[in-house]
């Protein structure tokens, strides 16, 4: 490298006793491949001890035993203190063949040819952000003249900004709430935290090195966000508490005219294109429950959370355990007087340690001076979690056992999943009734504790119902075995979550809606480009939530690179870009098979906010993640209708 890359790590100046103590809280395997780099000596991966013995999502040390760890420990003081006493100086970098050596030697099985180049783009050790798109061969006057709305300041808006504003594309961000984060911004219930490990679950162009928790609350997820969106200069183009209420392309002009409201009234912007990044789970939901107005106390939805109402020594009842109430109940438990959990299904769930951990000093330390330690972490927690999953979510066509399992590795997996639940509940067969869910394991979203849930659930003033809930009277709650009188209600229930671009009114070529175009079966290509609908790119769209794996930053990162490589086609002359019917239609009837395959539409599952009305699944993605970042890294012309 010409240039000192920005991942190399700052030099050390630590003393040998503060580098021997940052090192008992790093992950060895982790270690090995940042002294590779340190030495450009690959004989640290076949010595003997200090190989990973295995993998498993969020488990960092590979499996090794304490007296391998030391070992490595020891052998790499001795390295990180010479090359600090040389001055830092790293050798010339690991070459691609070794790089592949040292990722299959760090998740313990051969990684495959097509995945090296998505994993080399993800470690980035050059520091050159290769998900960025040049736009240096475009006049800068021609990018002036494309002005974007980006409806959405989440993490996909806020990405969009940061992209639009690197390739001089001035754009405005219209976002309805008052701040940036999306659901980071909303969700602000106790207890609320990332399921994605941090150091992934983070724009892949932004260092990692601050982190205080390894799933961190919603805080400092927000406060992430906030440091991106001012570091980038994204804040000047936001339009804070406004909301896109109607969009209409004008087919003459080749531009979309969009309607938005805020406190000083509606006003109409122009725009070449128009970029929704508003998610998929920004509405709440509340349940259909006969009285649900009628409660004389406090009642509100964990989205929208009720920051001036004390539950201490209050009677709460949770109606909803799914991911949110599952993280609100162990959050409020020794607060309140009593917990009523009501909840329809029991959810599957599997061990993290670390997912109320706190990052250590050592850890923070190593990714700040550790040559490429933060990026192969990123790694480690990338790969476990990237498409492995897909096997267990897969159906067996020849496997017969009802609904507890749809595969062998799905059976193994339901086994580890009750293994771990039985063991924290003890000696309660009720309770233990109550928790194991009676359908195939990674049915629905599989939530991970390390036993807080479980934990709450034996309290003795905590009570799970399974009962259905009958009606909402003034004083509680009533279900089919009887009446409890409770002084607050939380609504854990969830979203709109197939209800995609909800509540506003998209008016495209020829009048038709966006709405009446979609009908039940919303569709676009790759889940951003749907025909009739000319220079309109969705982000989140439609089969792009991620179910078996992975991160939803990661996804976005893909899409708008595709978005921005259709940008440089209107820059380039054309006035419209849209995704053909054969594509689009080919993209959904292709999903679709794909989504019949897995788990999450096995007829035994029959509540799940993955499903629509019909029964069918449009939202998430049944595709590998390497799949989808191959079709993403630039549009197929074949699927692009150009004007």
């Amino acid at each position: 490298m010409s240039e000192r890359s920005p991942h190399a790590g700052a030099p050390i100046t630590a003393t040998d006793e503060e580098i021997a103590a940052a090192l008992e809280d790093v992950s060895i395997p982790t270690l090995v491949l940042s002294m590779v780099h340190m030495t450009g000596d690959a004989s640290w991966l076949t010595r003997s001890g200090f190989r990973p013995v295995g993998l498993f999502l969020n488990e960092i040390q590979g499996f090794m035993d304490e007296r391998s760890r030391a070992e490595v420990r020891r052998h790499a003081l001795e390295v990180i203190t010479a090359y600090r006493d040389g001055g830092s100086e790293l050798p010339p970098p690991p070459s691609a063949a070794l790089v592949q050596e040292m990722m299959s030697w760090l998740v313990c099985e051969p990684v495959p040819d097509e995945y090296v180049p998505m994993m080399l783009e993800e470690l980035d050790f050059d520091g050159s952000d290769p998900r960025r798109v040049d736009w240096s061969g475009i006049d800068e006057s021609v990018r002036a003249d494309l002005p974007v709305v980006i409806v959405g300041c989440g993490m996909s808006g806020l990405l969009a900004g940061v992209r639009l504003g690197e390739a001089g594309i001035p754009y405005t961000i219209v976002e309805k709430n008052a701040g940036v984060g999306g659901t980071w911004f909303e969700n602000q219930y106790p207890g609320a935290r990332v399921d994605v490990g941090n150091h992934f679950y983070c724009y892949s162009f932004e260092p990692s090195d601050h982190w205080t928790e390894f799933f961190s609350q919603q805080p400092e997820l927000q406060t992430y966000f906030q440091r991106v969106m001012e570091r980038h200069g994204v804040d000047r183009h936001v339009r804070w508490e406004t909301e896109v209420d109607r969009m209409v392309w004008d087919e003459e002009h080749a531009t979309w005219r969009v309607t938005v409201s805020g406190a000083g009234g509606d006003e109409v912007l122009e725009a070449r294109a128009v970029i929704t990044a508003v998610g998929q789970l920004n509405r709440p939901k509340l349940p259909d429950i006969d009285g649900i107005d009628s409660f004389d106390g406090p009642a509100f939805h964990s989205a929208r959370w009720d920051h001036s109402v004390d539950l201490t020594g209050k009677r709460v009842a949770l109606i909803g355990a799914g991911a949110s109430g599952f993280q609100i109940a162990p959050a409020i438990a020794e607060q309140v007087a009593e917990l009523h959990v009501f909840q329809r299904t029991a959810q599957w769930m599997f061990p993290n340690p670390h997912y109320h951990e706190a990052v250590a000093d050592g850890v923070r330390w190593a990714m700040r001076h550790l040559p490429f330690y933060a990026r192969w972490y990123r790694f480690l927690l990338f790969w476990p979690a990237c498409d492995g999953g897909m096997a267990a979510a897969r159906i067996d066509p020849e496997w017969d056992d009802g609904s507890r399992s749809i595969s062998a590795i799905n059976d193994m997996a339901r086994g580890m999943f009750t293994d771990w639940i039985t063991g924290q509940v003890g000696d309660d067969p009720e309770l233990l009734a109550k928790v194991i869910p009676d359908y195939p394991a990674t049915g629905k979203r599989t939530l991970q504790d390390d036993g807080s849930w479980l934990q709450t659930l034996v309290r003795d003033d905590v009570e799970l119902h399974r009962a259905s809930i009958r009606a909402i009277t003034p004083t509680g709650v009533t279900t089919a075995d009887g009446h409890v009188d409770v002084d607050v209600i939380v609504f854990a229930t969830g979203f709109h979550g197939t209800r995609f671009l909800w509540p506003m009114e998209i008016v495209g070529r020829d009048g038709a809606t966006l709405q009446d175009s979609w009908g039940a079966t919303p569709a676009a290509h790759l889940g951003i480009s749907t025909p009739g609908f000319p220079n309109l790119f969705s982000m989140y769209g439609p089969g792009t939530n991620l179910a078996s794996g992975g991160s939803l930053i990661f996804h976005s990162e893909c899409q708008m690179r595709w978005i921005e490589h259709c940008l440089q086609r209107l820059a380039g002359g054309a006035a419209t870009v849209e995704a053909t019917d054969t594509a689009t239609k080919d993209w959904f009837d292709r999903t679709q098979a794909e989504l019949d395959t897995m788990v999450w539409t096995h007829p035994s599952i029959e509540h799940s906010w993955y499903k629509s009305n019909d029964g069918r699944i449009y939202g998430l993605s049944p595709w590998r993640l390497v799949d989808y970042w191959d079709w993403t890294r630039e549009p197929d012309p074949a699927d692009l209708e150009i004007r």
